[in-house]
Parts: C-alpha cells; structure tokens; sequence
C-alpha cells in the first residue's frame, strides 16, 4: 500500500474484474473492453495450454473500482505477438539466462494498436509500469513487452526508462472523402484504373454483402470459421482463436463489427472480419474456399475504405505486413512497442540493436512514402 492509499495488485483474469469498471478506463478501442478480452478468455483462446495466462494488472483503492489497469499476460513462447522477438530469446539463452516466462502487455494477437495503459489519471502511468516490472522481478521473468502502443501513450513508457521500437504497418487515412470517387481522385491516372479494374474484376458474378449486429447469424460464422481456419493453417500453422471466440464476439459486441462476406449464388466464398472503433476501422481477418482474382483486395481493403468513409471513421488499420497495400492507397505509418529487462547487461544489448534498427525502419519508411500511388499536391 502506497501513501496515497493505493495498491497494485494481479487479477486472476479480465473476466474477474467489472466489466463497467474496466470499460470505463478502456476508452473506444474495441480491443481492450472486457467483451473483447474476456471472450478470447472464455473461448479458450487463452489461458491454460495456450501460452498466454492473463495477469491483468489493476490499481485501486482497498474497496474502490480500477483506477488504473493494464492487458497483461504471461508468456510461455513468442507466438501471436507480430513484433518479433525469437532473436534476442535465443541470444539470452545463449548467454545462460532463461527468456521465457516473460510478460507481454498486449490484446493476443492482434497487431492493432491502442491503449496499453488504461488510466483515469495519467499519474497513474508510473506506478502501473512500475508494478509490471516488480512483478517481472518476484516471478523471474526476464523481461516484459508492451506491443502496438497507442502514439500518445509511447512517450509514458519512454519517461518510465523502457526502450522503445518502431516498425512500419499500413494504414489507409481519411481526408474528409465523401465517396470513394473522392479517394480515387487522390490517385494518379493509372492507379484509378487499376483500382477500379480491380474491384469490377474481384465483383463480378459475386453478391457483396455487409452484416453487422443481429445480422451476423450463426451460420455466418461457420462459414467464416472456414475461411479463418485455411488462412491460419497457412500463416502460422494453426488458428491462434478457437470457434467459441467468433460467437462470443458477436454476442458481446457484434454491434462494433462489420462482416463482409462474398455470396456466389448465395453461398459465401469468402470473408473478411473487421472491428469499428470510435475513429478507426480495424481489419482483422480474412479467408476464402474459392480463389477469386483481387477478391482478397476488394474484401479486405476496398469495402474497409467504403466502410470508413461511410461511418466518417478517421482511418483503416489493415494488420500486419503487406507491401502490397501500398499500391492500394493505405499508407506507411510508424508502430511502437516498448521493452523492459530485467538484467542490465542485456537491456545494454537490446538498446544498441535497437538504435540500429530504428535507423533502418526511417530509412524504409521515407522510402515507402516516396512510392505512395498519390498524385503530386495530395
């Protein structure tokens, strides 16, 4: 206990602490609320035999509501994370150390950035971070990872003494456009034409559809799970989210989801899963049973851009990699993450290779940004 009457304590899960109380902290990211995080909980999708335990960290006082919390997991492997970390594992093990269990301050795989600290107050910034690290320090763990960090929260961790990373994603920006004709018009000549052969060649003989809320029926979701299921095995080997997950997403909040489906004489081919923020559109996955040619880019990146323009939403977050967007009008955009060692020697390590890489993710970035497909002026 602290002397302003507060304390730091672990929860044994999301699913344990109120649900008002956390949401009230969470802001409008869908990713952080409870209805997101519990349902990868009670779907399975984490938790025991997964590799990642929830230890949800929370500041209160003795009797009151969460003042401060922080997404937090215990991490038995690096998988599911999108910022990679498998080389300084296995340096720290050759040096003699164990890297694992470490903690990992994320939403499970989903490289979507947002808050990691949800704070009522930002004072509260220091002790959570600091309570991340104590816990580190009396459970061994080598280290602990905050991932796609929220722009404005970077500069909390930084003040805190964690190292900071950058990487590139690509994100597709709003500039007030009515239509997607307005976004088009941003283009240069040929990347018009391409564009719109595109959606025309990705649509014909296809039914495109939008469902959200009630619409999505259960036997939506069986056919995404379909198309879920093909794309994981070729990604990453196996789906990282159980079935149950995708019904938990639509019972607890299918209202701040679009499902996009492709209907080929009513029979969906293909889908793709995006979540609505309170600003940003977030695609998240996509599969199909049928290959159809740009169907992937219409799905995943054309109906987001609609989608986002139609709601008035600020930006498209696409995942993960993917030069190909590029091409498609969404743009390169730094992501941080932030890190904490426990060992002094190695933090030393981790902070030089990481001044080197930031050098060459800046160099990456303006040179993606001079191979943007926008006309001259936009």
């Amino acid at each position: 206990m602290s002397e302003t009457g507060l304390a730091a304590r672990i929860a044994s899960s999301v699913g344990s602490i109120d649900a008002a109380a956390w949401n009230a902290l969470a802001g409008d990211n869908p990713f952080v609320s409870h209805e997101f995080l519990t349902a990868l909980e009670d779907s399975g999708s984490v938790g025991p035999g997964t590799g990642w335990q929830p230890v949800p960290i929370i500041i209160s006082t003795d009797d009151g509501p969460p003042l401060a919390a922080m997404p937090a997991y215990a991490k038995g492997h690096s998988q599911g994370e999108y910022v990679f970390d498998h080389a300084w594992a296995d340096a720290y093990l050759r040096a003699g150390g164990n890297y694992y269990p470490k903690l990992q301050i994320a939403v499970p795989f989903t490289p979507a950035t947002g808050p990691r600290l949800l704070l009522s107050d930002p004072a509260l910034a220091t002790p959570l971070l600091s309570a991340a690290e104590q816990l580190c320090l009396q459970n061994d763990f080598s280290s602990a990872h905050a991932t796609f960090i929220e722009p404005d929260q970077s500069e909390l961790f930084e003040q805190a003494g964690w190292l900071p990373r950058s990487d590139i994603q690509f994100h597709w920006l709003n500039r007030d456009f009515a239509t997607f004709e307005d976004f088009l018009a941003t283009l240069t000549s040929r990347k018009r034409k391409d564009l719109r052969k595109e959606r025309t060649a990705a649509q014909e003989g296809l039914e495109i559809v939008r469902l959200t809320g009630s619409e999505i029926r259960p036997k939506h979701w069986d056919a995404f799970w379909h198309f879920y299921q093909d794309t994981g095995a070729r990604k990453w080997g196996q789906p990282y989210l159980t079935r149950a997950a995708f019904d938990l997403f639509g019972e607890r909040m299918g209202d701040r989801i679009v499902l996009v489906l492709a209907m080929e004489d009513g029979v969906p081919i293909a889908g793709a899963l995006n979540f609505v923020g309170g600003d940003a559109l977030y695609g998240r996955y996509w599969g199909c049973t049928k290959h159809v040619r740009f169907l992937h880019f219409e799905l995943c990146y054309y109906q987001a851009i609609d989608i986002a323009i139609e709601r008035g939403l600020a930006r498209v977050e696409a995942g993960a990699q993917g030069g190909h967007k590029l091409a498609r009008g969404y743009e390169p955009v730094e992501t941080i993450s932030a890190h904490w060692f426990a060992d002094p020697g190695f933090r030393a390590a981790v902070a030089e290779f990481l001044e080197r890489e930031r050098e060459g993710v800046a160099a990456d970035r303006n040179y993606l940004e001079r191979r943007t497909p926008f006309r001259k002026g936009n």
